[in-house]
This record gives C-alpha cells, sequence and structure tokens, in this order.
C-alpha cells in the first residue's frame, strides 16, 4: 500500500485538485473518485466525497492499493481493428458485445479480446475488470472505441474526454419526422426513479449531470428520420434518451424506444461512425471512421425504396 500526503494550496473540488497533483503518476479524476468512493482518501483525518470543497491548508491523505493481477482473463475473440500503435487501439465494435465484463457478462467482453490481443499490455488506470477503457458503448450500440494501452496514453485520452477535445459522431435512425434540421438537446441526466437501471431526464435531483448533443437531419423517410449526433459529454445511454426526449426515439432500441418495431431488429440503430482525438504519443490530431453495420444499412434501403 502506498501512502501519499498532499496539502490543499487552492480552494477546489477535491477530485479535480488531487487529481491534477497526482497527474505525473499517471492517476486520473475518475480513479480519484473511485478511491475517494472507497475511503481510501481523507480530509483532515475524515472521508469524504469526490465533491467535497478543499479549503487552502486542508492535509489530504490518499491510500494507493498496490497494483493488482488482472481478473478478466483474454479470450481469442475476434476484433474489427481499425487501428493500432504503441499507444492506442481503435477498435468498431460489433453489436452484441459488451465493452467489460460486469454482473451477468463475465467474460466474452471486448476487455477479454482486447486482452488477448495485446497480451495483457494495457492500461490498469480502470483497474482490473476495465483495463485500457477510456469510454465505453452500449452492447447493442456498435461503432468506434478507443483502447488505451499504456497509463500514459489513458491519462491524456482521460483528459481530452474532459475537456471535449475528444470528439464523437454518431449515426442514428429514429422514429417520426424531425422537422427542424438541426438542433442541439441541453438536458441533464440522473439515474431513472421508476428503473435505476434506466437513464432518464431531471432538472432537479443533486445527481443529474450536464448532458448536451447536438444533431443534425441527414435523409428523412417520412415516418422515419436519419441524424447525425454528436457528444458534448459523454453520459450513460446519453443519446438514446435525449432522442426519446424530444419525442423521437431511436429504431430498434429496447429499453428507451417504442413497445411495436415493424423491422427484426437486435438492437438500436445506433452507430459511432467517426472518433477523433489528440494521438498521446504524437501529439497530432487523428480521426478514424466507421461504416454503418449490415442490419443498419438494410434497414435504410428499405426506407430509401419506400420512399421513392
Amino acid at each position: 500500500m502506498k501512502r501519499i500526503s498532499l496539502t490543499a494550496t487552492r480552494s477546489e473540488r477535491a477530485d479535480k485538485f488531487i487529481s491534477a497533483e497526482l497527474s505525473g503518476e499517471g492517476i486520473s479524476r475518475s480513479r480519484v473518485k473511485n478511491l475517494m468512493d472507497d475511503g481510501q482518501v481523507t480530509v483532515n483525518g475524515t472521508v469524504r466525497s469526490a465533491s467535497y470543497a478543499l479549503k487552502p491548508g486542508d492535509i489530504i491523505e490518499i491510500e494507493l492499493p498496490e497494483p493488482r493481477k488482472l481478473d478478466a482473463s483474454p479470450q481469442d475473440i475476434k476484433l474489427d481493428i481499425v487501428y493500432e500503435d504503441e499507444d492506442v487501439l481503435v477498435i468498431n465494435k460489433p453489436r452484441g458485445l459488451v465493452v467489460h465484463p460486469a454482473v451477468g457478462n463475465e467474460d466474452g467482453t471486448l476487455v477479454n479480446a482486447v486482452l488477448f490481443h495485446c497480451k495483457g499490455s494495457l492500461s490498469e488506470i480502470n483497474g482490473v475488470i476495465r483495463p485500457g477503457i477510456v469510454h465505453r458503448i452500449d452492447k447493442d450500440t456498435t461503432g468506434l472505441l478507443v483502447v488505451a494501452k499504456n497509463d500514459k496514453a489513458h491519462v491524456c485520452l482521460a483528459d481530452q474526454l474532459k475537456d471535449r477535445s475528444l470528439s464523437r459522431t454518431y449515426y442514428a435512425l429514429v422514429h417520426e419526422n424531425i422537422k427542424d434540421d438541426s438542433g442541439t438537446v441541453d438536458a441533464p441526466l440522473a439515474r431513472s426513479d421508476a428503473d435505476r437501471r434506466q437513464m432518464a431526464v431531471n432538472y432537479k435531483a443533486e445527481s443529474a449531470r450536464e448532458a448536451i448533443t447536438d444533431f443534425w437531419v441527414l435523409e428523412r423517410f417520412g415516418d422515419y428520420t436519419l441524424v447525425k449526433c454528436k457528444l458534448h459529454t459523454g453520459r450513460t445511454h446519453q443519446i438514446r434518451v435525449h432522442m426519446r426526449f424530444i419525442h423521437h426515439p431511436i429504431v430498434g432500441d429496447k429499453t428507451y424506444g417504442v413497445k411495436k418495431e415493424e423491422f427484426n431488429l437486435e438492437g438500436q440503430l445506433l452507430h459511432a461512425g467517426e472518433i477523433g482525438f489528440i494521438h498521446p504519443g504524437t501529439g497530432e490530431r487523428v480521426s478514424f471512421t466507421a461504416p454503418l453495420p449490415e442490419d443498419f444499412e438494410r434497414v435504410l434501403e428499405i426506407l430509401r425504396k419506400r420512399t421513392k
């Protein structure tokens, strides 16, 4: 167990101050929050939350657990690799593949596949269950995500997520005709009171977090609209909840969509088609694209023929 002592030099959120002070050790803000949630950080001898407001002179004690061997085991699962070098791995995730192990999905995940492919050479910042995982996309959402192969790359990419310079563009087919050619949904999200497994727009809950999605109409098909969406924030289920909030749920979405669908789909037609970021090694901006999956294209072909 490694112990670190810090003295607050300014008034600031605890997680923000600590992560800034420890950035040289590859410790991200999300990891600091996890440490604080686990009671491994004290301020003046008292366990505090990540949002605690520090005051100059506060004494911060941090206990860093020794790195643990990864519990997730390597599995030979085929990956669609768009790009790879010594720092990052860009993957086009298929529908149905869970990103990391969790209750009910202990193996057969993207993490298991990446561990096999990289022979265990991954960032350990997110712990034993999510090595290398900087951001996620839902099980039944397809498309691009970037994996960090070392801690330095992870910190760099995580910082870009925070300052929103890591850009993600999604394509979605939604119900009904969107009349405006473009728009912005600025609506905070929190866990749903009705079902804690779901997210919902909530302007009052203390736990609600800012969520902003821009969208542009690409094609209209009468009762359906193809849109491009760009995330300013990366909240759980953000695009899916925001599109339902404006009364245009995503086609095939079994959680936030309509009860009766005309297409035989295994999941929502939501695809992370573009990703861009500053490369952790070169400092240059890079971008990658992935084509729509076959089932998405099949539905679009049906709708285009119908609306000719």
